[in-house]
């Protein structure tokens, strides 16, 4: 395996969080130099539990005070660039922190950059709100651009430790460019809706689902009757749910399907984290955090076991596709065969990634575009 996904060599916790970051290199989102100056001084300091979020907030910091100077000073693009860049190194940095006031600082300092760079360099880009029972579910809306008249429109929901921000910009410039309007939306135990609202992770994403069809339907620029439903990571099993259970979707896409059984995965994952908490790409305490149960590990497993397709997967009549890597060492391509297998609709598409294909990490980690490109050709031509 080489140094571009094991960038700590026996440490998946932190080669894992590294490439997620290296992933968003072609969107502009990070600077390959400055992740390999960060990660050089992270080599040696590797049994320091607070080191981690030290050098990754160091840099968000620098990179901040020169995005604050350029916007006081009018120029406005390039502050934009700084403020994308710190925010990604803030989101970077504050996923190994406990949940508490030190990672809500950082998480907070995380939203403000990227919206700040967003803002500044995407104006086709808006940040809502989508209504969601008696609160709301942030958002943001890309509109194609030059489109004329409604365009098809994909909602997108995020992995596990993933955000909005991430995926407007791998997946929304893919689109828009395309044609085709995009939100990426923060659903419950994602994001902005887990970090400032208090949302958990629930198993019945049809709902999320449902809101974020019933917005996206109600905006003059989309084609109701062309809205595809995706999720990339945990979020293959959301799309799933939401494309089995929200009828109203013309399409689905798992970008990497999750385990069939979520609460053994936990379980295995809890066992090897009392082994060695660097040989999982998980944190100790993520899992347990978006499930809402920070303090009892077992009461989060217990949740878990709602999140299963079995008898749902079934209920899937739209096209719907699935994209897996062919090494995925997060879900086991054995999960992807199990999925497509139990799939209802007729019209279902399984896709392995292979090193011929340029990316087999987990939901293209290690390549996104290629990932991207497969599934929006298939959205095309389905759609």
């Amino acid at each position: 395996m080489g140094s571009w996904i094991e960038q700590f060599p026996g440490n998946m916790n932190w080669s894992n969080a590294a490439l997620v970051t290296k992933g968003m290199a072609p969107y502009g989102a990070v600077a390959l130099g400055e992740i390999d100056d960060v990660c050089e001084r992270l080599k040696s300091r590797q049994a320091e539990p607070d080191a981690w979020q030290e050098e990754w907030c160091a840099m968000a910091r620098r990179l901040e005070k020169v995005a604050d100077t350029a916007a006081a000073e009018g120029r406005q693009h390039t502050a934009g660039n700084y403020y994308l860049r710190a925010g990604m190194y803030y989101f970077t940095g504050e996923r190994f922190i406990y949940p508490g006031p030190a990672k809500l600082e950082v998480g907070l300092k995380s939203l403000q950059c990227q919206r700040a760079g967003l803002e500044r360099r995407y104006p086709n880009m808006e940040f809502v709100e989508v209504p969601f029972g008696n609160t709301t579910l942030p958002a943001i809306f890309m509109k194609a651009p030059g489109a004329k008249g409604r365009a098809p429109t994909v909602v997108v929901f995020d992995g596990m430790d993933n955000c909005k921000e991430m995926s407007i910009l791998f997946n929304g410039l893919e689109f828009a460019a395309r044609g085709w309007n995009t939100l990426a939306i923060d659903g419950p135990g994602q994001g902005e809706s887990l970090r400032l609202r208090g949302l958990y992770a629930r198993h019945d994403y049809e709902v999320a689902g449902s809101a974020a069809y019933d917005y996206v339907a109600a905006r003059p620029e989309v084609d109701a009757k062309k809205v595809t439903v995706m999720g990339y990571s945990f979020g293959g099993y959301y799309s799933s749910r939401v494309a089995a259970l929200e009828k109203r979707y013309a399409a689905g896409v798992a970008f990497a399907a999750l385990h069939w059984d979520l609460a053994g995965w936990q379980s295995e994952i809890k066992r090897r984290l009392q082994i060695d908490p660097k040989n999982t790409a998980q944190s100790a305490f993520h899992f347990r955090w978006i499930m809402g149960h920070i303090d009892d590990g077992d009461a989060a497993i217990e949740k878990a076991k709602k999140f299963s397709l079995a008898g749902v997967a079934e209920q899937i009549t739209c096209p719907f596709l699935i994209v897996h890597g062919s090494e995925d060492k997060v879900v086991p391509v054995a999960s992807a065969h199990k999925l497509f297998d139990a799939v209802g609709s007729k019209r279902k598409t399984l896709k392995i990634l292979t090193p011929e294909d340029g990316g087999t990490y987990h939901a293209q980690a290690d390549n996104r575009q290629v990932g991207v490109d497969y599934i929006a050709d298939w959205i095309g031509a389905n759609v």
